[in-house]
């Protein structure tokens, strides 16, 4: 087995991933416009596994406050209509054959407190993919500190470097969070 190696890097772009993440599944929270982006959060549960949405249906916009979503596969119309309920977007499917029409509500003060209480929580799930990196980077720092491979000085410079990288991370969420949360409020 390969001894374990510190990587601030790898660590960072771990951290970006989560917040990459983050930006795709907010791009998915529209402000009152239908956006086939909306759906992309949305897993479907289809031939014994957890699926995207996109990869059973295709979805398109063939009106400003309107989705279509053309399921490919007659059998999982049911299912894909469910998972759309079930994400909570407040979106109500219409369904003729293999095609669900989903009407994108007005916005009011109660939906945009919602969807911004779903911000929050695509936010908390980045701060935790991000902490889950930086927990992985101290274990590797005590196991090379505990197999000789580095000093305690160097452990705790390290362990700096690492929790530094996660502050500018957990930061960067809270930006794009606030950022989002008033393009909600003010549209």
């Amino acid at each position: 087995m390969a001894a374990a190696t510190h990587d601030l890097n790898d660590i960072k772009r771990r951290m970006a991933a989560a917040l990459s993440v983050l930006k795709t599944e907010l791009s998915g929270l529209r402000t009152g416009r239908a956006s086939a982006h909306l759906l992309d959060p949305i897993h479907v549960e289809a031939y014994g596994q957890n699926m995207p949405l996109n990869q059973l249906a295709t979805v398109s916009v063939p009106q400003p406050r309107m989705l279509s979503v053309q399921v490919w596969d007659k059998s999982m119309v049911v299912a894909v209509e469910k998972a759309i309920k079930a994400a909570n977007l407040g979106l109500n499917p219409s369904t003729e054959g293999q095609v669900l029409h989903l009407r994108i509500p007005e916005l009011n003060e109660e939906r945009r407190k919602e969807l911004v209480k779903i911000a929050h929580k695509y936010a908390e799930t980045a701060r935790i993919a991000v902490r889950h990196v930086r927990r992985d980077g101290m274990d590797v720092l005590k196991k090379l500190e505990k197999d000789g491979d580095i000093s305690q000085d160097d452990h705790k410079r390290m362990d700096g470097d690492v929790q530094k990288a996660t502050d500018q991370s957990i930061a960067e969420v809270d930006q794009i969070l606030t950022a989002k949360e008033k393009e909600i409020m003010t549209v």
